[in-house]
């Protein structure tokens, strides 16, 4: 019996949702589905899957992991916040072969919720093989389906104000890139498109550049629409005469400069509308787990036996399980928005000292200047009194002493103004060996006489890519050495390139991290460190500014040469190539 007659002896044929945005692959995928009978449903882009994911759910979705507009790892991650679709099947596919790039993008696909990945190049047979034990592990949970309740999906809704004509065009399709639907309309227009009954908005970009004080007029007035239940976020460009400060305070919920890059508005908006749309699904489930509720209790109510209470029990438990791994969830997410903030707030903080502590700073070192050339032109006057003599030598030598002071401060001021670009958005080209130095210079309190740092930057100079990957990502694995280190110690810092990857190797002789917790490590608020002494969220954060640079990091055993032990964190980013 051959596989497409044992799924027709079972019933109706399994209906299998393929998203793949090349005809030629979807029509190869499609004959070798309908061979096997199943019946398949094509949607070539993610924002078409989540259409025909508001109909009747299929039995499992295959995606394309290279899609256009929203990847295929997002399109899981969508279906994953979805309460209709989170227990939907997902096959994920792409067309690496293995390697390191390959295990990327598995990483990547299975970490955004996909059930199973396979390589197109994998052949039919596994392909298959496992499509049919995700159908298996599908029909005995018993979850998700056509008739699940829960929202369907829906595309963000954005209002373009914009009265440049060439500027609202360019900003429409930046906005649009990212699968949203977008309007477009004049500053005159905005009232009554903002205002429009049953046709609500997820976010609204108001262009202020060119505009006077009915810029921020036009704010307040779309503040107070949605403060009437409108419920849109609110973006600013602020333009040359309006003020952030005044923006904010007339409503806008954020401000970015009119010059601001394509990438860095796309951003915000996203970041924003998301907020939005995650509340209204954060409504949704409260609603679905109120009603949940609402049913259980009715089902009390009308028990009468002891197995329909005990069965009610095994529900609420199920229940309280679920709430539990939800608030855990959100608790997690909290830490990560929290230590965010606080690391924009520490690169802020840190740029401000650096300011005012430059300013005295010039003025003493040019009056220590003056100083010192006043006391060369006294000393020849003096050399008949031996008294005035030494007394000059001395306060020419504390002059110099004073020198040398002042300017290990500046070199700290400046080392500070480095590490506070760490707040800068997009890739830069960034000077390696300087900002290790910079971290170096910055941790001389924890590394002290009694740690060695050993440097071997063999891979080339400069690098493209954040700040925070230096600054903040080698400050935390370099600082936790430097806290592993009982006594005296060393620790390596060694670059090299590998293929198309830049890698970044911290060694030490610490302890070393004990294989059993090595999965852990990289967990938010997982630390080994005592009560009091660290947030568990240093690696944590490292992980995921890594993740945002398309790479890896790992630990393992330190390879010191005639032994040592310790601990050795790999990390790996794609080369970035400067436009």
């Amino acid at each position: 019996m051959s596989a497409g007659t044992a799924w027709q002896d079972a019933g109706e044929a399994p209906r299998i949702l393929l998203v793949e945005d090349s005809e030629t692959q979807a029509l190869q995928l499609r004959r070798m589905l309908e061979g096997e009978g199943f019946a398949v449903t094509r949607a070539g882009t993610a924002e078409g899957a989540l259409e025909a994911l508001n109909g009747p759910l299929p039995a499992l979705v295959i995606a394309d992991y290279h899609l256009p507009g929203i990847n295929g790892d997002e399109l899981v991650r969508r279906i994953r916040l979805n309460v209709r679709a989170r227990a939907l099947p997902v096959l994920m596919l792409t067309d690496a072969e293995g390697g390191a790039h390959g295990g990327d993008l598995e990483r990547q696909g299975l970490e955004s919720g996909a059930d199973a990945y396979a390589p197109k190049s994998a052949g039919r047979e596994l392909i298959l093989l496992r499509l049919r034990a995700l159908l298996r592990r599908g029909a005995g949970e018993g979850e998700g389906g056509a008739d699940s309740p829960g929202a369907g999906f829906r595309r963000a809704r954005l209002l373009l104000v914009d009265d440049g004509q060439t500027h609202r065009l360019w900003l429409a399709g930046l906005l649009a890139a990212d699968g949203d639907s977008v309007e477009t309309v004049g500053s005159g227009e905005a009232d009554a498109a903002a205002a429009r009954a049953g046709d609500p908005w997820d976010g609204v970009l108001v262009n202020l550049a060119g505009k006077g004080p009915e810029a921020l007029d036009l704010l307040r007035r779309l503040d107070a629409l949605r403060q009437e239940g409108a419920g849109f976020r609110i973006v600013a460009l602020d333009g040359a005469r309006a003020a952030p400060v005044a923006a904010f305070e007339a409503g806008a919920d954020d401000v970015l400069p009119a010059e601001a890059g394509a990438e860095a508005i796309r951003l915000r908006v996203r970041a924003l509308v998301r907020r939005k749309l995650l509340r209204e699904e954060n409504r949704r489930i409260e609603d679905a787990m109120r009603q949940r509720l609402r049913e259980v209790e009715r089902a009390r109510a009308e028990a009468a036996s002891a197995e329909a209470r005990a069965a009610l029990s095994g529900a609420l438990a199920r229940a309280n399980a679920e709430l539990e791994s939800t608030n855990h969830a959100l608790r997690d997410t909290q830490g990560k928005l929290v230590q965010a903030a606080k690391m924009a707030s520490l690169g802020e903080l840190v740029a401000g000292i650096a300011h005012e502590i430059n300013n005295p700073l010039a003025f003493i070192l040019a009056h220590q200047g003056t100083v010192s050339r006043l006391l060369a032109q006294v000393a020849p006057r003096v050399t008949g009194d031996a008294e005035s003599a030494r007394a000059l030598e001395k306060a020419t030598a504390r002059a110099d002493s004073m020198a040398m002071g002042l300017r290990r401060i500046q070199d700290l001021v400046q080392n500070l103004r480095k590490f506070s670009r760490l707040e800068e958005a997009g890739a830069q080209e960034v000077d390696v060996p300087e900002a290790i130095g910079t971290v170096l210079v910055l941790l001389t309190h924890k590394l002290s006489d009694r740690i060695v740092v050993e440097r071997d930057l063999a891979a080339p100079r400069i690098l493209r890519c954040s700040p925070a990957l230096l600054n903040q990502v080698v400050m935390n694995v370099v600082g936790n050495a430097a806290d592993a280190i009982e006594g005296v110690g060393r620790i390596r810092v060694a670059t090299r390139q590998d293929g198309e990857d830049y890698v970044i190797e911290v060694s030490d002789t610490g302890p070393g991290v004990p294989e059993a917790i090595r999965a852990r490590i990289f967990e938010p608020f997982f630390t080994t460190k005592p009560v009091g002494s660290g947030t568990g969220l240093g690696l944590s954060i490292a992980y995921a500014v890594v993740q945002a640079h398309g790479g890896s990091i790992a630990a393992d055993g330190a390879c010191w040469a005639g032994g040592g032990g310790g601990a050795r964190f790999t990390i790996r980013v794609p080369l970035e190539r400067a436009p």
